[in-house]
């Protein structure tokens, strides 16, 4: 459900062989097509010979951030960028990305999409060698790790980020910027997406396709799981990291569901063919008689859609989304809390009132935005209310990059289905299956992370782990 999970973080590094060229406007332009990954902060960093390192970050949406500072600004042929939204660190700017801190004479520059479990522990690890911390990321302490893996081993970068892995247990996809080379990285599980493009001469990395659509660049593959990528004599080069051969693949099933864009292609599956067979699924499951098929929007206008053909009930727009709310801030009272689920929705009275509605959504997880969004309904007096929900039951936290409820606060991990209904007052509630799920995706079941579903998480997790702190929208 909308605005009860987000996804943390895109993230993009250009190089190009054109020493004259300024990449930060592409950059710029590629992080507005993954806004969607994160609109808490935004930054970029780019690299040129004459100029070394500049850099900006800031709090809010892109277009914010950037509003009252140059682009143009930001000068080199070589750069990184990122969106966020917290997972572990609070929000705040100290905690945006990219994260720059000296490095062999010059500079490192990481932007990180994932979320490190066991990063407190690393984290006293760096403090009690005399490290210091200006902010609570995992990314400062991944780039610590590095800084310590290159001068006290005298490793090189490929070496030092081969050593770094072997210690990290959770998500990650990274982009780095060393003094003007150019790194990319995905974690050996591939929880979290990472692909490459070629436009001219210019080699970009990004967590999804529709990044490389923005600016014209031709799709080359996705990142392997336990790869680093690099770039030299205009060619992509390569170096897998060996603890890639321990790891089994894990890759997260909500990109599929909701966190990537429909028009996103990841690890070679069609996000939007994928909420087509999500919605078919459904039908499979709870073939409804009904008089229309009602989304809401906007992740869910695919599955209704693939409902609605399967079925050959009608769909209809019955939500209106306002498209100009971006994070509302914290409301302080329950009536100020229901007026923000209002100022993102509107109901078509018209096209409920009387009428037998299968509504759409891409899950429920604490249930809170779904009763306010239900109450919202009827009042359009619909004649049936049936919901029907494209993720299974979330039952457990996410750890590995998902901003999620605790497991006390997750309403299918307390109460039944016929409860939850009883609850939300509908008519029907039906969840798609687990092995629906898994075959509307088209990918093994021992390929995909299900951890928040069925508790089967893909690393071992420390004993305190609900014990620490993590951001919750």
């Amino acid at each position: 459900m909308q605005g009860e999970i987000e996804d943390k973080c895109g993230i993009v590094g250009i190089h190009s062989e054109d020493d004259s060229k300024d990449v930060s406007s592409f950059i710029y332009y590629c992080l507005f097509a993954l806004q969607h990954r994160g609109q808490e902060s935004a930054g970029i960093a780019t690299f040129s010979e004459g100029k070394g390192l500049t850099y900006y970050c800031g709090m809010g949406l892109i277009t914010d951030v950037f509003k009252d500072y140059e682009i143009h600004n930001l000068n080199g042929n070589i750069g990184i960028g990122h969106v966020r939204y917290s997972t572990t660190g609070q929000s705040r700017l100290e905690n945006s990305q990219p994260f720059v801190t000296d490095f062999d004479d010059g500079f490192i520059a990481m932007a990180h999409n994932g979320d490190i479990v066991n990063s407190g522990e690393l984290r006293d690890e760096l403090l009690n060698e005399g490290y210091e911390f200006k902010s609570d990321t995992d990314s400062e302490v991944i780039c610590y790790m590095l800084k310590r893996e290159h001068y006290d081993n005298n490793k090189s970068i490929i070496d030092a980020i081969e050593a770094v892995s072997k210690k990290l247990v959770g998500s990650y996809a990274l982009v780095i910027l060393v003094n003007g080379d150019l790194y990319g990285v995905r974690g050996p599980m591939g929880i979290k997406p990472l692909a490459v493009a070629k436009r001219g001469d210019d080699y970009i990395l990004a967590s999804e396709t529709v990044a490389f659509d923005v600016v014209n660049a031709q799709y080359i593959r996705d990142i392997v799981p336990g790869e680093i990528v690099y770039f030299e004599n205009n060619e992509i080069k390569s170096h897998m990291l060996e603890i890639a051969e321990e790891s089994s693949l894990s890759h997260c099933m909500f990109e599929y569901v909701y966190f990537a864009r429909p028009d996103s292609t990841i690890d070679g599956i069609n996000v939007y063919q994928t909420r087509l067979n999500i919605g078919r699924q459904l039908h499979k499951l709870y073939p409804i008689d009904a008089d229309v098929v009602i989304p809401v929007p906007d992740s869910s206008i695919p599955a209704a859609i693939g409902y609605s053909r399967a079925s050959g009930i009608p769909y209809g727009e019955g939500l209106i989304k306002n498209r100009y709310v971006g994070r509302t801030f914290i409301m302080p009272t329950q009536e100020e809390r229901e007026l923000a689920v209002r100022l993102k929705l509107n109901p078509i009275k018209e096209a409920i009132k009387g009428k037998k509605i299968i509504l759409i959504d891409d899950s429920i997880v604490r249930g809170t935005t779904s009763k306010q969004l239900l109450d919202l309904v009827k009042e359009a007096e619909p004649a049936e209310i049936h919901f029907l929900v494209g993720c299974p039951p979330v039952i457990a936290p996410c750890f590995y990059g998902v901003a999620m409820a605790t497991k006390k606060e997750l309403i299918a991990a307390n109460y039944s289905t016929e409860e939850i209904r009883e609850q939300l007052d509908i008519d029907s509630l039906g969840y798609i299956t687990l092995e629906s799920l898994i075959e509307a995706i088209g990918m093994p079941e021992e390929d995909l992370c299900l951890g928040c579903l069925n508790e089967k998480y893909p690393t071992e997790l420390p004993d305190d782990i609900e014990a620490e702190t993590y951001y919750k929208p």
